[in-house]
């Protein structure tokens, strides 16, 4: 049985998921039902997810509705309103109110990125390959001629290797 999806304001399991698209992105919030009711998720006038994710931050700084973007001009009751910000310089602004939204929807608050496949083998490949050629001077030097010789059949490998491996 998979793990309940857990409240993201006070991780009791969560009864009810919400899922509002903006600008073609979908943002996620699960709600215990208490949470739900508490956050007026159950009026049927409406609500902003957007509005929600920030009531649920973790205690934004109180200065932070009266800061403003000195880039675009961007408010607080802005982001609320258009669910984005309104250039990269908002997300430095409001890193405060930010920071702890994205740590609890992702695995962090710094992108990565990721790397594809093929892109990563590649680079595997010639890391390799490096190593295998210091490992053969070295073994040269030293003396050890057998070493040298099993460095110089696998460097042969990974050539090949590299040779098979898409280009794309």
């Amino acid at each position: 049985m998979a793990n309940p999806l857990k409240c993201d304001l006070c991780s009791k399991p969560a009864t009810v998921h919400l899922t509002q698209i903006v600008n073609n992105k979908v943002h996620k919030v699960d709600l215990c039902e208490e949470c739900a009711q508490a956050k007026g998720v159950t009026d049927p006038s409406g609500f902003s997810l957007a509005d929600l994710l920030l009531k649920a931050s973790l205690n934004p700084e109180p200065s932070a509705a009266g800061m403003r973007c000195e880039s675009c001009g961007f408010t607080q009751t802005d982001f609320k309103k258009h669910g984005r910000f309104g250039c990269p310089v908002c997300y430095e602004t409001f890193s405060a109110l930010v920071e702890p939204m994205l740590d609890s929807m992702h695995k962090g608050t710094v992108h990565t990125g990721k790397v594809p496949q093929r892109a990563l083998t590649r680079k595997t490949l010639h890391e390799r390959l490096s190593k295998l050629e210091l490992d053969l001077n070295a073994a040269i030097k030293a003396e050890r001629y057998e070493d040298a010789a099993r460095c110089r059949d696998e460097i042969n490998q990974v050539k090949q290797s590299i040779a098979q491996a898409p280009a794309r």
